[in-house]
């Protein structure tokens, strides 16, 4: 269950904030966390939240659009009281590949930069590396949803949820970008009120998502603004069936439409047939899972709704030009 008086309660003194950012990290999420304590300042007029940028080695951070993220200290400096006050909040934000960062030194630095802090949190894939370190042992938690079949699998340690953000204890836990902002705002409210999270909110035209909200609704949320939610809830209903694709009878049946009405809406509102959809959405798990996870491709093939590597290879090579063995061959290579 959500706890949202785990948060740093209402204080006038500044909260102090420390914020990993991990190579592959997206700007988008970044912005998620940093703005609205910008934003939370300017209304407030004061510094009531003040954050430092870190990285594992002090060295600016390479985003995936590109730009390279200037820091102010390496984790380690981060966390010595010489170099500036200690982070009241330590907030650990990763993306693609976080799973293979999560070794070695920076293991124990995140245990000691952690010690000192009230809470601690992982935005995106940052949850790999706070479960790698030992800080979510026992603990309700989330990370982006394209990994929490991986994550599962690798930490049963850890009481894994599908939910858009968690707070348990000292732990909380975002799963992308959007999650990220209601988290954020829930920090705000919980340091200042509800009034100032409404004003930051409204800085920014955002619509607050309950925590508790499933991830894979954001898919459904991709759907055209002012379409037939029953578009959404097929979606949604696809999202949630990769592995065992149902009949697209079944879906329209679900979603209380004919399967014509069903298929006239897919046409209308997404520009593609129901069948090519659910298509689209097993293929481009397959290709995340080739790319960016070791899972046997036979194992990817049955986690797709594939009966067989084979079948997963004729498709994937129709859609994307190339197998998904020559995929992961280019991706090591890199």
């Amino acid at each position: 269950m959500t706890n949202h008086a785990a948060l740093p309660p209402m204080s006038a003194a500044p909260l102090e904030v420390g914020l990993l950012v991990m190579p592959n990290a997206a700007l988008l999420t970044l912005g998620s966390v940093v703005d609205p304590m910008r934003v939370a300042n300017r209304h407030l007029g004061q510094q009531a939240y003040r954050w430092r940028i870190l990285s594992e080695d002090g060295q600016p951070v390479p985003l995936t659009c590109g730009v390279r993220l200037p820091v102010d200290a390496a984790l380690a400096a981060g966390a010595d009281p010489l170099s500036g006050p200690p982070p009241e909040v330590l907030i650990v934000l990763a993306g693609y590949g976080a799973r293979d960062m999560a070794r070695g030194r920076i293991l124990p630095e995140l245990r000691r930069a952690a010690r000192g802090a009230r809470l601690l949190v992982a935005v995106d894939s940052g949850s790999w590396l706070l479960a790698a370190a030992g800080l979510m042992q026992g603990r309700r938690a989330t990370t982006h949803w394209e990994d929490l079949e991986d994550f599962a699998a690798r930490h049963p340690e850890v009481d894994l949820v599908a939910d858009r953000y968690v707070i348990d204890g000292r732990l909380a836990s975002a799963g992308g970008a959007g999650p990220a902002q209601d988290l954020m705002l829930a920090l705000i409210e919980a340091r200042h009120g509800p009034a100032l999270a409404m004003e930051v909110a409204g800085t920014f035209i955002l619509s607050r998502r309950p925590a508790s909200e499933s991830q894979r609704l954001a898919i459904a949320a991709g759907a055209p603004s002012g379409g037939d939610p029953r578009v959404a809830a097929a979606i949604a209903r696809m999202e949630d069936r990769l592995d065992m694709p149902e009949p697209v009878s079944a879906t329209a049946c679900a979603v209380g439409l004919s399967l014509r009405r069903l298929q006239v809406l897919f046409a209308r509102e997404i520009g593609m047939s129901p069948k090519d959809y659910a298509l689209e959405l097993r293929l481009q798990a397959a290709r995340r899972l080739v790319a960016d996870s070791r899972a046997p491709l036979s194992e990817v093939a049955l986690r797709c709704g594939f009966a067989a590597q084979s079948a997963l290879s004729r498709a994937f090579r129709s859609r994307f030009g190339e197998a998904p063995s020559a995929l992961r061959r280019r991706n090591g290579a890199r």
